[in-house]
């Protein structure tokens, strides 16, 4: 089969590689119909990730037909059209039994780390993929959601629902503001709604992200790179700053930045992957109530999050702005890396 193989930083190749085979009992072999590149990948490639050894099949992402069974497997049987979610979850340890999947201490990649795909194990930028404890890792997609809505219930959706909101403690009439406008953002500000934000604030750099934030539930925006914008945030407030900021980039800036807008008593959520130390000052925030916290995506919420896109209540498939074949990956690549230019929110691969 052909893959996207990581070959060290900066490196990638789609290649001719071995075809996955079952390996445990749980295992389930999946023809991937469609994939998607995270900006997780984008880290791994700038060497971000040192966990992701050369020659690793990248992607956490993905929809398609399951080809090949486990003895083990009780719910998935071959021809189901599945979601392959980008934590794997054994059902059976201690984490599991509390919905914290992503620190599944099953010893598939490594105990304590849920997410495998694409890190630990081969992931899904390929045409085939292997998916270990099939029973609790994927899920069946329902008559009537495509395959563009479904892929981003793999990982950008309850990512930024589980991190951003959930873990954010959104509640009715909160003003949320979300800081990058980037597919991980969108999703947080898509289901801040569910939990009755009465404001949700993008805040970027860039114009034409700020624009498509308000048709994915943004009541309003503001440019990061204006002298004012703090104050601009503040004037929504009331000057109090906001009840809820959540960082949806991963650079020291931008976490910066969600310290300086919320209020006392408010909640800072990162949801951004980040490569280097962010410095907290603690000499100012201590006196103000604030609680930080941060994460790894659980996809605990994927069932309820998929319900609501079956019934057209999260429009999923409007993150799908480039489409490309499994062939013209590398393409794919290079216009997901340059969103800024090419307006790209998420690319979707398909065979």
């Amino acid at each position: 089969m052909r893959a996207l193989v990581y070959h060290g930083p900066g490196k990638k190749s789609w290649d001719e590689v071995p075809d996955p085979r079952i390996t445990d009992p749980t295992d389930i072999i999946v023809k991937v119909d469609t994939t998607t590149i995270c900006g997780t990948d984008l880290h791994i490639l700038k060497g971000d990730v040192p966990a992701v050894t050369e020659g690793r099949i990248l992607g956490h992402e993905g929809v398609g037909t399951v080809t090949e069974v486990g003895d083990a497997v009780s719910t998935i049987k071959v021809g189901d059209r599945v979601i392959i979610s980008c934590i794997s979850a054994c059902g059976a340890c201690s984490y599991c039994h509390q919905g914290l999947y992503a620190h599944c201490l099953a010893d598939e990649g490594a105990s304590g780390i849920g997410w495998i795909f694409g890190h630990l194990i081969d992931g899904t930028q390929a045409e085939y993929v292997r998916v270990p404890f099939a029973d609790n890792s994927v899920y069946k997609v329902p008559e009537g959601v495509s395959d563009e809505a479904a892929v981003m219930l793999s990982d950008i959706l309850p990512t930024g629902f589980e991190i951003g909101v959930r873990y954010g403690r959104v509640e009715p009439g909160d003003v949320v503001a979300v800081i990058g406008a980037g597919p991980v953002g969108l999703a947080a500000m898509m289901t801040a709604g569910l939990y009755g934000a009465a404001r949700i604030i993008a805040v970027d750099l860039d114009e034409n992200r700020l624009e498509q934030a308000k048709s994915f539930g943004a009541t309003d925006s503001v440019n990061s790179g204006d002298a004012d914008w703090v104050e601009k945030v503040m004037a929504m407030t009331d000057g109090l700053g906001v009840d809820v900021a959540i960082e949806a980039v991963g650079i020291p800036a931008t976490f910066e930045a969600c310290t300086r807008i919320v209020r006392p008593g408010g909640s800072i959520a990162n949801v951004g992957v980040h490569g280097k130390p962010v410095e907290l000052p603690l000499d100012e925030m201590w006196i103000k109530d604030i609680a930080i916290t941060m994460g790894l995506v659980s996809t605990s919420t994927t069932p309820m999050l998929l319900k609501l896109v079956a019934q057209q209540k999260l429009p999923a498939e409007n993150f799908a702005t480039h489409r490309f074949t499994f062939d013209e990956v590398m393409d794919a690549y290079d216009t997901f890396s340059r969103a800024a230019e090419t307006k790209a929110l998420k690319v979707v691969i398909s065979g």
